[in-house]
C-alpha cells in the first residue's frame, strides 16, 4: 500500500477503548506510521512529554481529565504545545467543535471514522507541521545569519577607525611641521606612515574578500599548479616586512607541489598565514614555510618561533562570534579577520585548517589542498 504520510512520523492515539480503534490502527501502521497508544489523559500529556510525538488524536470523552483538559495541559507545556492535536468525538455539536478549538486542536473528527479521511487530514497536518519547522529552521539560520552580519559591521566600524586615526595623525603631523621636522624624524614618521597605509590596505582587502564570500559574489574557480611558485612569491611580497624585524622567511615548499585548488584564494591564505607569522615573532626569529604530503592531500604548514597562542585562545582564532586578537611583538595591531578569512578560503577548497602553538614558544599553523593528478608538464603556474 502507498505511503500517504512522512515515514516514521509518530502517532499518538489517546482513547479509553482502543480495541474499538483496532482496525483505524492498522491501517495507520500500514500506511508507514508508527503508532502509540494512551487509554486517558493522564497517560496521553505522560506520552507527549516522553516521546513527542509528530500529531495526536486524542478522544474527547474520556475518565478523568477529559479530552479538552488534556489538550488545554499539551498546550500549556513547553515541551508539547506545537504537536497538533486532532479531536477525535461522537460529538457533532457545532459549540463541541469551537471549544476544541479554543483549546488549540487544529482538527476535529467525528466518529464514525472514514479510514481515508483521517489519513488525509492526518497527511494534511504533518504537511504543515513539516512546513512549519522547515520555516522556523530557515528563519533561525537568518537571525544568526543577521547577527554575524551586525557583528562583521561592528567589527569593519571598530577596526576602520583604529586603522585610519594613526594614519590621519601622522599625516597631520607631516603637513604641519615637514619644514621643522629633522630629516631623520621626519624619515620615522614616514616610514610608520607606510606600515599604517599597507596595514589598512590589508585590513580593506580582508573586509572586501570576507564580504564578498557572505554573497556568494566570490568565485571558487579551481585549477592545477605549483604550490612552490606561490610561496615564492609571497616570501618575495613579504620579504622587505621580515627584514624590518630582522626575521628570516624561509621556503621548504619542494618544487613540483602540484595541488587542486583556486590559486588566489590559496595565495590570499597564504599571505594571512606569513604576515600574521610575521607580526607575532620576535626580532632575528624565524618562519618556514613548508609541505609535506598526507594521503591524498598536501598539508601546507606556516610555522615560527613567535610568542605561542595560549590554549584557551586557540579555538577563538577561527570564529567571528570569538574573535581574538593581540598586538604584534613590534605593537602590530590587527583585526583578527585575516584567519577567519583563511578559514573560508580553504573550506571553500574542501580543506581544513588548524593551529597548534605553545606560548612563547612559536605556532604552526596547517591547512589541506587537494593533490594535482596532472603531471608537470601540463601544468600552468598562476
Amino acid at each position: 500500500m502507498e505511503k500517504k504520510g512522512p515515514p516514521k512520523s509518530t502517532i499518538l492515539v489517546v482513547d479509553d477503548t482502543p480495541t474499538n480503534l483496532s482496525v483505524l490502527l492498522d491501517y495507520l501502521n500500514q500506511s508507514g506510521f508508527k503508532t502509540l497508544i494512551a487509554q486517558d489523559g493522564e497517560g496521553a500529556l505522560e506520552q507527549a512529554d516522553y516521546a513527542h510525538p509528530d500529531i495526536i488524536l486524542l478522544d474527547v470523552m474520556m475518565p478523568g481529565i477529559d479530552g479538552f483538559e488534556t489538550c488545554k495541559r499539551l498546550k500549556d507545556n513547553p515541551v508539547t504545545q506545537d504537536i497538533p492535536v486532532i479531536f477525535m468525538t461522537a460529538l457533532s455539536e457545532t459549540m463541541d467543535k469551537v471549544k476544541g478549538f479554543q483549546h488549540g486542536a487544529v482538527d476535529y473528527i467525528t466518529k464514525p471514522f472514514q479510514q481515508e479521511e483521517v489519513l488525509m487530514r492526518i497527511s494534511t497536518h504533518l504537511t504543515i507541521q513539516h512546513q512549519k519547522k522547515a520555516l522556523n529552521d530557515l528563519n533561525q539560520k537568518l537571525m544568526a545569519s543577521n547577527a554575524t552580519k551586525d557583528k562583521f559591521f561592528s567589527i569593519i566600524a571598530h577596526d576602520m577607525r583604529s586603522a585610519f586615526t594613526p594614519m590621519v595623525g601622522y599625516s597631520d603631523m607631516l603637513n604641519r611641521a615637514a619644514a621643522e621636522l629633522e630629516n631623520a624624524k621626519l624619515l620615522k614618521y614616514a616610514e610608520n606612515m607606510q606600515i599604517m597605509i599597507d596595514n589598512a590596505h590589508k585590513l580593506f582587502k580582508n573586509l572586501l574578500d570576507w564580504a564578498r564570500i557572505q554573497r556568494g559574489a566570490m568565485t571558487y574557480k579551481p585549477n592545477h599548479f605549483d604550490l612552490y611558485s606561490i610561496g615564492m612569491s609571497n616570501i618575495a611580497f613579504l620579504i622587505s616586512t621580515a627584514k624590518q624585524k630582522k626575521i628570516t622567511l624561509e621556503l621548504e615548499i619542494p618544487k613540483n607541489t602540484l595541488c587542486f585548488a583556486d590559486s588566489n584564494m590559496v595565495d590570499t591564505t597564504l599571505r594571512n598565514l606569513v604576515s600574521n607569522a610575521i607580526k607575532f615573532t620576535r626580532e632575528e626569529g624565524n618562519i618556514v614555510l613548508s609541505s609535506s604530503f598526507v594521503d591524498h592531500s598536501i598539508e601546507v604548514c606556516v610555522s615560527d618561533n613567535g610568542v605561542g597562542i595560549a590554549p584557551e585562545n586557540q579555538e577563538k582564532l577561527f570564529t567571528i562570534d570569538n574573535k581574538y586578537k593581540s598586538p604584534g611583538t613590534a605593537g602590530e595591531q590587527g583585526t583578527g579577520l585575516g584567519l577567519i578569512l583563511c578559514k573560508e578560503l580553504v573550506e571553500k577548497n574542501g580543506g581544513k585548517i588548524w593551529v597548534t602553538s605553545e606560548k612563547d614558544k612559536g605556532s604552526c599553523f596547517r591547512f589541506t589542498l587537494q593533490k594535482s593528478d596532472k603531471t608537470e608538464e601540463t601544468v600552468v603556474n598562476p
